[in-house]
């Protein structure tokens, strides 16, 4: 199965700028009643990915090799930063306990957003495709991590550009900001040997879109900035205090979980490179707490190289 690739960028930002703070009893609810939709809900759109295709085939495929041959004023501006390299082969790589998957780039090609859709004078949820507003800053690239094999490859990630600020739309103008990530992903497969046809998935943790620095309209923060709203005194005092506007006060670092589920189809071993298609879930901004977030499914490729 081939896919078209669209592009990457570098994000060069750290990733303690995501150091999570201390959670309350609310997120913790939050993580328990999602997590087996999550979970269900990657399982079943991977095997429809797989089925019939995500995308067209790429109408100009580019190996690894091929881009480390161009100097960064050929990249500038062509989109290239921000698209994942193909890969041509289809062999078998048995990695050794200890082995490193390292380069893995993660590229997205479509979205949805699961939204209440009324019929007949029923609800029911369903995912609605998206339309990605962000520039091609959205590829994850440069992760790597360790792979232990003892029967079954599990693949632990531990650095790189791991996350990537991304702001998708709904058909009716709605726009739905989210953190595409997948930090402290452990994934485990179904073989020992990645070939066509290998597949592994697991949880990963998605930290707040906004960090304790980012001050609101009214100059609330988490770290810093005003308590309360201070041009509505008013609603803040008194008997019950600030309850009608206590999640707008209150900012939180919303940690929630996501889960991928990836699928090998090509490798390559001359080059120890392997590529094929995921298909992740996860949870959208809680704008520090303030709203529910919404659940966001994403599809697309990506490569990786094993590190003996």
């Amino acid at each position: 199965m081939k896919f078209s690739a669209v592009s990457v960028l570098a994000l060069a930002a750290s990733a303690s700028a995501f150091a999570p703070a201390p959670q309350g009893n609310r997120n913790t609810q939050l993580n328990m009643s999602l997590k087996n939709d999550i979970a269900n809900a990657g399982k079943a759109v991977l095997a429809g990915a797989v089925a019939v295709g995500i995308a067209a085939a790429p109408a100009q495929a580019i190996t690894k090799a091929e881009l480390n041959e161009l100097s960064y004023l050929q990249v500038k501006g062509t989109g290239l930063a921000n698209r994942c390299p193909e890969v041509v082969g289809e062999g078998t790589i048995t990695p050794k306990s200890g082995a490193r998957l390292v380069d893995m780039c993660i590229e997205p090609k479509a979205w949805a957003v699961e939204e209440e859709i009324g019929k007949a004078g029923k609800t029911e949820k369903k995912f609605v495709n998206a339309k990605v507003m962000t520039r091609q800053t959205y590829t994850l690239d440069g992760i790597e991590g360790k792979l232990e094999n003892s029967g079954g490859i599990v693949f632990t990630e531990q650095e790189g550009i791991d996350y990537a600020a991304t702001t998708v739309q709904l058909p009716g103008g709605e726009r739905v900001p989210f953190l595409f990530t997948v930090k402290d992903l452990v994934a485990k497969g179904n073989g020992n040997a990645f070939k066509p046809g290998f597949q592994m998935g697991g949880d990963f943790n998605t930290p707040s879109y906004r960090t304790g620095l980012f001050l609101d309209p009214k100059g609330r923060g988490g770290t810093t900035g005003y308590d309360m709203a201070v041009a509505l005194p008013g609603l803040q005092s008194g008997e019950e205090g600030d309850d009608e506007l206590f999640r707008e006060n209150n900012k939180t670092f919303d940690i929630t979980q996501g889960r991928i589920e990836m699928e090998v189809n090509k490798v390559n071993t001359e080059e120890s490179e392997i590529g094929g298609v995921f298909v992740a879930t996860q949870l959208g901004d809680t704008d520090m707490g303030s709203k529910i977030p919404k659940k966001i499914l994403t599809k697309g490729i990506f490569y990786a190289r094993v590190e003996q």
